[in-house]
C-alpha cells in the first residue's frame, strides 16, 4: 500500500471478491456440516460388518461432530496466527487423509480414530475460518452472506445422500471411503479462494506499532529505574508482575476469556449447549429409521435429499428475512422461535407412520433446520461484535462439543433399550423446545436489563448534581495531591514528562 494509506485499517468491502469468498465458504461449510450426516447411509452396513449395536455405530458421527466443534479454539488460534487460507487448506488435506485411512480399517475403534478424530479435526479447520472470514468481508450484507454460505450444507447433503448410496452399491463402503477422501480434497481449493483482506496494511501497521511499543517500553523502563533508585524500591517484583501480565495478555489475544463476563454471550452459550443435545441425532437416524420401517435404501436416502432441498431454500431466505429492518433488531427472538419450531417437528415425527408422512416430516424438519443454521453464527456476532467473534466461536464450539458428542449415542441407547425410534425423536424434540423457550425468556430479560442500564446511565449524565459532585471530587483530589510536600515535586515532574512522551508516542 501507499505510505499515506499504511496506517489506515481497511473496512469490509461488502461485495467484490467477497462473493468469491462466500462461494469458498459455501463449499467448505457444506462439507463440514453435511459430511457427518451423509455418512449415515453406510451405518447399517458397517454395523452388520463389524457386528456392533446402534449406540456403538452412532459414536462415529458423534466423535466426528464433537471433534469438529471441540477443536474450535485450536482453529480460532490458528486463524489468528496464520489467517483463514492456510488453515482451511491444511484442514482439507487432513479430511482426505482421514477418509482414505478409514477405507483400510479392520475394527470399529480404528473407524473412531480415522473418521471421528482425524476427519473431524480437518472439518473443524474448515468450519471456523470460513465463518470468520465472511465477517471480515461483509458488514451491511452479512446476514445474506452468512445465509448463502450456510446453504452449502443442504446442497452438499442433497448431493452426498444419493451419491453415497450409489458409491456403496458399486464399490462397497471401503471403496466409497476412498472416493470420498479424494472428494474432500476440494476443501483445499475452497481455502485457496480466501484471499486475506488488507494483509499489507496490517503488516505495516503491526510493524509500526511494535516499534513504537518497544521504544515506549524502553523509555518507561529507564524512567522506572531512575524513579526506583530515587525511592530505593527494587524493580524485581514489578518485572515479575509484568511478565505474568504479558503471559496472560498473550493467551487472551487468541481467546478472549472476558466473554464469560458478557451476559448475552452466556445466555447464548447455555441455550446452544442444551439445543445440541437433540440437534443432530434426528438426521443421523432418519435414514436408518426409514429402513427399519421397511422402506428401500434409495427411498430412505431420498428423505435426506428432501430435507436438504428444503434446507437449501430455507437458509438464504432466512438470511434475507433476518436482514430486514423489522427482524434484524429482534434476531435473537427469531432464533429462539426457530429452535422451538425444530423441536416441535421432532415431537410430531412419531405420528408419521407411512412414507408420505416421513416426506412431510423431512420437509418441515428441513425448513426448521435451515432457519436455525442460517442464524447460528449471525446471532452470536450480533451479541459480541465482529472484533470478539473469533474468540467467541472458539469458546462456544468447545462448550458445545460435549452435548454434540452425547446426543446421537443417547438416541442410540434409547433405540437399543425400547426397540423403537419414537422415544429418540421425543427426547430430541423436548430438549429443543426447552432450549428455544430458555433463549426467548432470557433474551427478553437481557434486553430489558440493558435498556434499564442505558436509561440509568443517561439519567446520571443529564443530572447536574451528579456532574457537580463528580467535578468537586476531582478538584478535591487534585487539591490533596498538590499538598504532598516539596520533596515529591521533582518526582511528580518526571512522571508528567513520561506521561507526555507516552502520549506523543
Amino acid at each position: 500500500p501507499a505510505p499515506a494509506e499504511a496506517g489506515r485499517a481497511p473496512g469490509p468491502p461488502d461485495g467484490g471478491w467477497g462473493w468469491v469468498v462466500v462461494f469458498g465458504a459455501f463449499v467448505s461449510i457444506g462439507f463440514a456440516y453435511a459430511f457427518p450426516k451423509g455418512l449415515a447411509i453406510f451405518f447399517k452396513e458397517i454395523q452388520d460388518f463389524f457386528g456392533t449395536s446402534y449406540s456403538e455405530i452412532a459414536w462415529v458421527s458423534s466423535i466426528m461432530l464433537a471433534t469438529t466443534y471441540g477443536a474450535g479454539p485450536i482453529s480460532s488460534i490458528l486463524v489468528n496466527r496464520y489467517g483463514s487460507r492456510p488453515v482451511v487448506m491444511f484442514g482439507g488435506l487432513l479430511c482426505g487423509v482421514g477418509m482414505i485411512s478409514a477405507a483400510f480399517c479392520t475394527s470399529i475403534l480404528q473407524l473412531y480414530i480415522c473418521v471421528g478424530f482425524i476427519t473431524g479435526f480437518g472439518l473443524a479447520l474448515n468450519l471456523q475460518p470460513s465463518v470468520i472470514i465472511i465477517g471480515k468481508y461483509f458488514l451491511k450484507r452479512r446476514p445474506i452472506a452468512n445465509g448463502l454460505a450456510m446453504a452449502g450444507s443442504p446442497v452438499m447433503l442433497c448431493t452426498l445422500a444419493p451419491l453415497n448410496q450409489f458409491l456403496f452399491d458399486n464399490f462397497g463402503w471401503r471403496g466409497s471411503f476412498l472416493i470420498l477422501g479424494a472428494i474432500l480434497l476440494n476443501c483445499c481449493v475452497a481455502g485457496a479462494l480466501f484471499r486475506p483482506i488488507g494483509a499489507g496494511t496490517a503488516l505495516v501497521k503491526t510493524h509500526v506499532a511494535e516499534e513504537g511499543k518497544d521504544a515506549l517500553k524502553g523509555k518507561i523502563t529507564e524512567d522506572g529505574k531512575e524513579m526506583s533508585s530515587a525511592l530505593n524500591v527494587p524493580m524485581e517484583n514489578k518485572t515479575e508482575e509484568e511478565g505474568e501480565k504479558d503471559c496472560f495478555e498473550k493467551i487472551n489475544q487468541y481467546l478472549d476469556f472476558s466473554l464469560f463476563k458478557h451476559r448475552g454471550f452466556l445466555i447464548y452459550l447455555i441455550g446452544n449447549v442444551l439445543m445440541f443435545l437433540g440437534f443432530f441425532a434426528p438426521i443421523v437416524f432418519l435414514a436408518p429409521y426409514a429402513k427399519h420401517t421397511g422402506i428401500d435404501e434409495y427411498s430412505a436416502a431420498f428423505l435426506l435429499s428432501i430435507l436438504a432441498i428444503v434446507d437449501m431454500v430455507a437458509r438464504p431466505t432466512t438470511g434475507i428475512v433476518a436482514n430486514s429492518k423489522w427482524v434484524r433488531p429482534r434476531i435473537q427472538y427469531f432464533f429462539s422461535f426457530a429452535i422451538a419450531f425444530n423441536g416441535a417437528c421432532h415431537l410430531l415425527c412419531p405420528l408419521a407412520s407411512s412414507y408420505t408422512g416421513l416426506i412431510v416430516y423431512s420437509s418441515f424438519f428441513g425448513l426448521a433446520f435451515g432457519m436455525v443454521c442460517a442464524m447460528l453464527f449471525e446471532t452470536l456476532m450480533d451479541l459480541v461484535g465482529a472484533a470478539r467473534f473469533t474468540s467467541a466461536v472458539g469458546l462456544v464450539t468447545i462448550a458445545e462439543c460435549c452435548t454434540i458428542l452425547l446426543g446421537p449415542p443417547i438416541g442410540g441407547i434409547l433405540i437399543d433399550t425400547f426397540g423403537d425410534y419414537k422415544y429418540m425423536f421425543i427426547k430430541c424434540g423436548a430438549v429443543m423446545v426447552l432450549a428455544g423457550t430458555f433463549l426467548f425468556v432470557m433474551n427478553y430479560y437481557n434486553y430489558r436489563t440493558l435498556a434499564k442500564e442505558e436509561k440509568e446511565r443517561k439519567t446520571k449524565e443529564e443530572d447536574p448534581k451528579s456532574v457537580k459532585t463528580e467535578n468537586e471530587g476531582r478538584k478535591s483530589w487534585n487539591k490533596d495531591s498538590t499538598q504532598d510536600g516539596p520533596e515529591l515535586e521533582p518526582l511528580r515532574e518526571e512522571g508528567e514528562g513520561v506521561k507526555k512522551e507516552m502520549n506523543g508516542t
